[in-house]
C-alpha cells in the first residue's frame, strides 16, 4: 500500500493535484492524504515581542489591536485551509476516491515534509502568487524536491492520462532509484515507455539503457531505448516532443547544490520548461 501526500494550495494547480493523486492511487493501490500547509507569513507576520522596539513598549493599546488584526488573520487562514482541503476531497470523491483523509498543519512546507510519513509526494509546478507569465517555480517545489527523499509526482495545470513517458537516463544513482521503482512496483496502467539518453550510440551509457529497457519489458512495459548526443536538457526537450510524452521521469539534482548553484540545474530548467508532468526520484 502506498501512502500518497498530495499538497494543496488553493492555487490553479489543486484540481490536477487532485487528478494526479487519484492517478497515482490507481497505479499503486494507494490511499491519499491531502495536505494544506499554513505558512508562518499566512498566520500573522507581527514579531511575538515588540517590548524592545522604541516607544512601542508602553503603547499596549497599539499592541493588542495588533494582536488582535493577527489573530482574526490566523483565523481566516485556518477556515480558508479547511475550505481549499474540502473542496479538495470532494473532486477526489468525483473520481472514485472515497476516503482520503485531510491535514492542516502550521510551518515550512518542506519542513512538514520532511516529518511526515508518505510514499509519493504529490505537488503542483507552480503555487498561489506565482507569476506564470515568467514561468516561475512555485517557491516551495525545489526546497521539497531536494529536502525529502522520495518520489515527487510534479502536477502540470491539467491533468493528461499518462499513456507514453520518457525517462531521462543517465545511469545514475537517482536514474538508479527510478529505474528500480518502476520495476519493482509497476505501474497498473503501464505507460510506453521511451528510454531517452544524452549520449552517443554505443557508448556506455548507451549500453546502460539497452539493459534499462530490458528490465521495463521483464515488468510488462512497452519499452524502447534512444540516445541522442548534445546536452541533456535539449535533448530531454526535444524527445518529449518527438514522443508526444504525457509525463517525464528523470533523477533529480545529481550534482551538489553548491554546483547547481554555480552552473544551474538541468532539474530545475527542466520543471519549469517541460510542459507534460514529471516524476522526479532522489
Amino acid at each position: 500500500m502506498t501512502h500518497i501526500l498530495a499538497l494543496i494550495d488553493g492555487s490553479v494547480y489543486s484540481s490536477s493535484v487532485c487528478d494526479h493523486a487519484a492517478w497515482a492511487a490507481r497505479q499503486y493501490g494507494g490511499d491519499i492524504e491531502l495536505l494544506h500547509v499554513l505558512s508562518p507569513a499566512q498566520l500573522g507576520k507581527m514579531p511575538p515581542d515588540l517590548s524592545g522596539a522604541i516607544g512601542l513598549g508602553a503603547r499596549s493599546s497599539l499592541l493588542e489591536n495588533l494582536a488582535e488584526q493577527d489573530a482574526k488573520a490566523a483565523h481566516l487562514a485556518k477556515e480558508r485551509g479547511r475550505a481549499i482541503l474540502d473542496a479538495a476531497q470532494l473532486r477526489l470523491e468525483g473520481l472514485g476516491v472515497e476516503h482520503a483523509s485531510l491535514a492542516l498543519r502550521h510551518g515550512e512546507i518542506a519542513d512538514s515534509l520532511v516529518k511526515r510519513a508518505g510514499d509519493l509526494i504529490v505537488m503542483g509546478k507552480r503555487g498561489e502568487g506565482t507569476d506564470f507569465e515568467k514561468l516561475h517555480l512555485g517557491s516551495n517545489l525545489e526546497r521539497v524536491v531536494r529536502a525529502v527523499h522520495r518520489p515527487v509526482l510534479i502536477a502540470n495545470r491539467a491533468f493528461k492520462p499518462i499513456r507514453k513517458a520518457v525517462f531521462a537516463f543517465d545511469d545514475g544513482v537517482s536514474a538508479g532509484k527510478a529505474l528500480d521503482s518502476l520495476v519493482a512496483r509497476p505501474l497498473a496502467e503501464r505507460a510506453h515507455i521511451t528510454v531517452l539518453s544524452a549520449t552517443d550510440p554505443g557508448s556506455e551509457l548507451a549500453r546502460a539503457g539497452e539493459a534499462a529497457v530490458q528490465r521495463l519489458k521483464a515488468a510488462g512495459y512497452e519499452a524502447e531505448a534512444r540516445t541522442q548526443p548534445g546536452q541533456a536538457e535539449r535533448v530531454i526537450a526535444d524527445g518529449i516532443e518527438r514522443e508526444e510524452a504525457d509525463l517525464l521521469i528523470m533523477g533529480a539534482y545529481g550534482h551538489s547544490r553548491i554546483r547547481s548553484l554555480i552552473i544551474g540545474s538541468t532539474t530545475t530548467s527542466l520543471i519549469r520548461s517541460t510542459l507534460c508532468s514529471l516524476l522526479l526520484f532522489r
